[in-house]
């Protein structure tokens, strides 16, 4: 079993009844996990966002050369605060999976336009 680190949370009390994670991504100083309800952002001993997907407004994803990738997370709502996680490139592969979960899950909610 893997250590857990200051940055790891306690995931039994972090997610509700029935709910399970499907992906996780170790940011510098967080957890970014997509489960089967929602997004949670989790840092040392504090769940800064954990919210449902709809309440997702914009997610940005920034690679750059030479430093870690910024991955920006926008809530709808003004009460929950917007994140800046730095995601090192060893984690990019995990991140990716996070990301296409998470695009999927506001995919039906954003467009209004019928899949073809």
């Amino acid at each position: 079993m893997e250590a857990q680190d200051d940055t790891e949370p306690e995931w039994q009390a972090v997610l509700e009844p029935g709910e399970e994670i499907r992906f996780r991504a170790r940011a510098t100083d967080a957890i970014l996990a997509v489960t089967d309800r929602r997004l949670v952002v989790a840092a040392s001993h504090r769940i800064p966002l954990a919210i449902p997907f709809e309440g997702l407004r914009r997610v940005q994803f920034d690679i750059e050369r030479e430093r870690p990738a910024t991955l920006v997370l926008v809530p709808e709502l003004a009460r929950h605060a917007p994140q800046v996680l730095e995601i090192p490139p060893q984690q990019y592969h995990t991140a990716a999976e996070a990301l296409v979960a998470l695009g999927l899950a506001l995919a039906p909610i954003d467009s209004g336009a019928k899949p073809e």
